[in-house]
């Protein structure tokens, strides 16, 4: 089967470089199209990557426009980029064309009657609400649910999604849960006493709703002397303003226990990053799914996670870790207390982070699990349903 994989602007590359390894695996030709990967992108080996969106904005041209002109720039490139992405694949042929992201949903929705002409069209639905609510992305997020009558089937990562879009409407035949594979191999390591100084590690792209200000104030509210015996380390590429987080670890006194690492950080060095007395903290506001857990459990890291989406149906609490509602900052306070107080505890959890990670299914099974979406039988187009238009309105 030829497949055409497509993530426009590389929202997700490590996961669409492993979906693209194992659909290979299992005997399929494919191809991803995205725009060109740059040095904060990877390793772009095994993809398939063909470097078509964004040529314009790409250049060293475009580049140097101003932001708000590169944004309308890039509209404009979006739009030239999804036709000639077309008649490419008009020529080419593809079997079934699998969509990762719909960057401009509100306009994509009126190309894509397009390619469905070529091929079955198959939507990986990663945000159920979409880009995580971030206000900034506001018009990235109109037309989206529209958008979803377009694909004969949709996939998404947890029962927490297909809850979202059977509420949604959306017919349930057209619904396929697969799970999100690991992102890396498990090191070779001994097991953690978690004797030493804990290092608390958010780790990932930089972003409002990843909840970053919530992990430094419960960081401050903590007893000094458990303060004294950890740090808060922050690592990711970001895309927000870094200093008001800053200024609230100041203002909370904690600023001395906080490092704060803008930058990329390379497939080769993830095992120094969650290293031995490392704990995995994910205080999100929202999520549907997060690779990062999966290289945290890899590593053997005990998890503090918001009580949301593959955190919840992954991470059982008190044996891997703790669950916390979302932004409630005592009930982080007092799991990040725990792990500090009770460091058997805490070893505990991360030999069973360790198991729990052997028993998320490889790449070659993901795979052949999608591979099997793409071949039922029952891939007809849906149409827009009452409530998913009802709810386009109110957003």
């Amino acid at each position: 089967m030829r497949v055409a994989l497509i993530d426009p602007s590389l929202f997700t590359l490590p996961y669409d470089r492993a979906l693209a390894g194992g659909l290979a695996r299992a005997g399929h030709d494919v191809t991803l199209f995205g725009r060109a990967a740059g040095p904060d992108d990877g390793d772009t080996a095994g993809a398939g990557l063909v470097p078509h969106f964004y040529k314009v904005t790409e250049s060293s041209l475009g580049r140097r426009l101003p932001r708000r002109v590169r944004l309308g720039v890039k509209g404009l490139d979006h739009v030239l980029s999804m036709l000639r992405l077309r008649r490419r694949l008009r020529r080419e042929r593809p079997d079934v064309i699998h969509f990762q992201w719909l960057p401009l949903p509100l306009v994509d929705r009126r190309l894509l009657a397009g390619f469905e002409k070529i091929a079955p069209l198959v939507l990986t639905v990663h945000d159920t609400n979409p880009f995580n609510g971030d206000p900034s992305a506001g018009l990235q997020q109109r037309g989206f649910f529209r958008s979803l009558a377009e694909f004969r089937k949709l996939i998404v990562h947890t029962e927490q999604g297909r809850a979202r879009m059977l509420d949604a409407g959306i017919a349930a035949n057209r619904l396929a849960v697969l799970p999100h594979g690991r992102l890396m191999e498990p090191p070779d390591r001994t097991a953690d006493p978690m004797q030493d100084g804990v290092t608390f590690l958010l780790f990932g792209k930089i972003k409002p709703y990843k909840g970053t200000d919530v992990l430094i104030e419960a960081f401050a509210a903590m007893p000094k002397p458990l303060r004294d015996a950890a740090r808060l380390r922050v690592v990711g590429k970001p895309y927000m303003d870094l200093a008001p987080l800053r200024a609230l670890a100041e203002k909370l006194g904690v600023l001395d226990r906080l490092t704060i690492e803008p930058r990329f950080v390379d497939d080769g060095d993830l095992p120094g990053l969650f290293a031995p007395g490392t704990v995995a903290v994910f205080p999100y506001r929202e999520i549907e799914a997060s690779g990062v857990l999966s290289i945290a459990l890899a590593c053997g890291r005990p998890v503090i996670a918001s009580n949301l989406g593959n955190f919840a149906e992954t991470i059982n609490d008190g044996i891997h870790g703790h669950l916390v509602p979302p932004g409630d900052v005592p009930a982080l306070t007092q799991a990040m207390s725990h792990i500090l107080e009770d460091r058997h505890f805490a070893a505990s959890c991360a030999v069973a982070a360790r198991r729990l990670a052997d028993a998320v299914p490889d790449w070659s099974q993901i795979g052949a699990m999608t591979a099997a979406v793409y071949q039922e039988g029952s891939m007809e187009p849906c149409p827009i349903p009452r409530q998913v238009s009802d709810l386009e309105r109110i957003r």
